[in-house]
């Protein structure tokens, strides 16, 4: 099995070492003979793919510019609508729905060139850290099969760590990317609210969402971003800004004198192997002639609260449409009277078409916004978000970006924390605050623990954070980093 990247398939295809079909095939055969391992991938597309590689030959063979991504074999995560393949969210509910259309991203995705290979596995409804509430099983971790991939995007992240995928599309809410890109050793990148349309997400959060890529190195992320971005008159909240080279950043990347700030919150919390790795890593920017400094970000305390609020507010909002009526599973009529009432229909459909997590969280939001309850936590939950928004644009005066952790520890094993919701939801602390800010943030690997007799060597990723549309600085240090 090859590791493929963009740029070797680029040089491989131009050299005529092999063709898109050739590649597309070699993808879609290693999925299906790796995929038993991890369960990474709900479904493949290979009518679909090879329909897209012979094209992208066809063009090549005419001298026709094929795309920037001509030829690679992308996967998306089960949340983003792919026409006439079925998204199901990882979800009961959902287990039949086959879109009548493709998402903006994979649109974008495929004119320029990509070959999407399949769906990937994902905690369900996009609702999880770990990717063990899937409606179709848990994934592993290709770094340690008895350790979770981290969640939602669990799958989008083994594909490209385990190789079936050049590069995936994953979603993020509160560190859906970011997570799970450091607990399987590849990047991660959460784009800047707004710079990536999400027509096409099924939404768990809508003022949360962002799609963004997963691959194995920097400068592939950075290609599929370039892609992807841009203003779509189909998703209201995508930003009008411009879109630049991000690919042209990397070039050239010198970082010294580039302000890097540490924040005292996020590391006062991080202990054992992960928080040398992280102090490690500032030391090499500081050796690369950085400028590192301590900052605060004084509202961090408040974030885990305030996040679980305003996520689980929207979550009940935007899956009330899934009544058994309008959308998704509908409970097969029984015998009993009672059956046959609305109530007992909507009861028994969403009973059985949701998983726990996902009720946890519809019940949890629905309370927050009930009558009496709405100021006292929602409205309150909004100010918070407001503060750390605040602490953020304060530190962006003073620093270029921001590193810090992705996760207070590495890949847990599966079924560790599944019935301890409260410890589940602490392992977004550092990831939640940029989501709740809008920022662009990205894991990118900066070392391993230490095996031992017992626990394998497990990934572990960096977190860099920089000011809104931004994404440009953020890759350029990512880029020096992993060059380093």
């Amino acid at each position: 099995m090859t590791l493929h990247t963009i740029t070797s398939i680029r040089e491989g295809l131009r050299a005529k070492q092999f063709s898109a079909v050739e590649i597309a095939r070699e993808a879609l055969e290693t999925a299906e003979r790796e995929n038993p391992k991890t369960n990474a991938y709900l479904r493949l597309c290979p009518e679909r793919a090879l329909a897209a590689a012979a094209e992208v030959d066809r063009k090549l063979a005419a001298g026709i510019e094929a795309g920037a991504l001509a030829g690679v074999p992308i996967a998306v995560k089960d949340v983003i609508l792919t026409k006439g393949v079925r998204t199901t969210c990882a979800s009961k509910m959902l287990e039949n729905y086959v879109p009548p259309y493709d998402a903006t991203a994979v649109e974008r995705i495929e004119a320029a060139g990509g070959i999407i290979i399949g769906k990937t596995n994902c905690d369900e409804f996009a609702m999880g850290s770990s990717n063990e509430n899937s409606f179709f099983g848990p994934v592993k971790n290709p770094a340690a099969l008895d350790c979770v991939p981290g969640g939602s995007s669990g799958g989008s992240a083994a594909v490209v760590a385990q190789g079936p995928a050049v590069v995936s599309l994953g979603s993020d809410t509160g560190g859906s990317i970011r997570q799970p890109a450091s607990f399987c050793g590849v990047v991660g990148v959460t784009p800047t609210y707004g710079r990536v349309s999400r027509y096409g997400l099924v939404a768990f959060a809508s003022s949360l969402d962002h799609i963004g890529p997963f691959a194995r190195n920097v400068s592939d992320a950075a290609a599929v971003l370039e892609a992807m971005a841009g203003r779509d008159p189909m998703d209201s909240t995508s930003a009008a800004a411009p879109v630049p080279s991000y690919s042209a950043a990397l070039n050239g990347g010198d970082v010294r004198g580039m302000k890097i700030g540490v924040p005292v919150e996020y590391m006062k919390h991080a202990t054992g192997e992960t928080a040398e790795l992280i102090h490690a890593a500032v030391g090499k920017l500081r050796g690369m002639g950085c400028e590192v400094r301590d900052i605060s970000l004084p509202s961090t305390d408040y974030a885990i609260a305030a996040y679980y609020i305003i996520c689980t507010a929207e979550a009940s909002a935007n899956l009330a449409r899934f009544d058994g009526v309008r959308y998704g599973y509908r409970s097969p009529e029984t015998a009993s009277p009672e059956a046959h009432k609305l109530s007992a229909m909507y009861r028994n459909s969403r009973g059985e078409g949701f998983g726990p997590e996902v009720k946890r969280r519809i019940m949890l939001g629905t309370y927050v916004l009930s009558h009496g309850y709405y100021d006292a936590y929602y409205l309150k939950a909004q100010k918070v978000r407001a503060l750390i928004a605040r602490d953020f644009t304060n530190a962006f005066r003073e620093v270029d970006a921001i590193v810090a952790p992705v996760s207070p520890f590495p890949a847990f094993r599966i079924g560790e924390k599944v019935n301890d919701p409260v410890s589940m939801y602490l392992s977004d602390i550092y990831t939640i605050t940029g989501s709740l800010a809008g920022i662009p943030c990205m894991s990118v690997p900066c070392g391993a623990t230490t095996a031992t007799a017992t626990d394998p060597a497990l990934p572990v990723g960096m977190q860099i954070l920089c000011n809104h549309f931004e994404e440009q600085k953020m890759f350029r240090l990512a880029h020096a980093f992993e060059n380093s």
